[in-house]
């Protein structure tokens, strides 16, 4: 008989945090072993606190009890790596998708670089993860180019796989459900 417990999703949203078509929401009401890295104050008023972001990353983790897969996207990739250089914790494999690069000007809509690195964002940490993780990249990501995912992905001791040309994996790129999500997490399970 295996009893060795399932291991919780952890969700962990990108700075526009819930999105009602993201493949991350979707995840979540089809998974039964999800949490969510909840934006609570001080996010509602300084939402671009990095350091409120990894905190909020810390409160979650220290709920669950057990083993854990992160899921993260786009500067939720960003958040998490932040934290993993301050915490540690039983991850047991990440899910990196559409790591931006946060070095490089972004799109308009986009927080500039001033505002990211006054805000925490920058320098993007870039020692090696300790647990196992895969990097999820896309040829043509309005927010990062593939070279510097590459590097990124090097640096964190990542596998990375490249997607081919899905924009930035979320539902402006035509992502709303993304069943390779799934694909992923089951060999991070293994």
């Amino acid at each position: 008989m295996n009893t060795q417990k399932e291991p919780t999703i952890l969700i962990v949203p990108g700075l526009r945090d819930h999105v009602a078509d993201h493949w991350q929401t979707h995840l979540e009401t089809k998974l039964s072993t999800v949490r969510k890295v909840v934006s609570v104050p001080p996010l509602e008023t300084d939402k671009l606190s990095c350091e409120a972001r990894v905190q909020a990353i810390e409160r979650t983790m220290r709920k669950i009890d057990g083993p854990v897969i992160v899921v993260a996207h786009s500067g939720g990739v960003v958040m998490l790596v932040h934290w993993a250089q301050k915490y540690a914790a039983d991850i047991q494999g990440a899910l990196l998708a559409a790591a931006p690069d946060f070095a490089t000007p972004l799109p308009a809509g986009y927080p500039a670089l001033e505002v990211l690195e006054a805000n925490g964002w920058l320098p993007l940490p870039r020692k090696a993860l300790t647990f196992r993780s895969i990097v999820a990249a896309s040829t043509n990501d309005p927010l990062a180019s593939l070279e510097s995912v590459e590097l990124m992905a090097r640096d964190w001791d990542s596998e990375l796989v490249n997607l081919g040309a899905v924009g930035h994996l979320n539902p402006a790129s035509g992502f709303g459900v993304w069943p390779q999500a799934e694909q992923f997490i089951q060999m991070l399970e293994r």
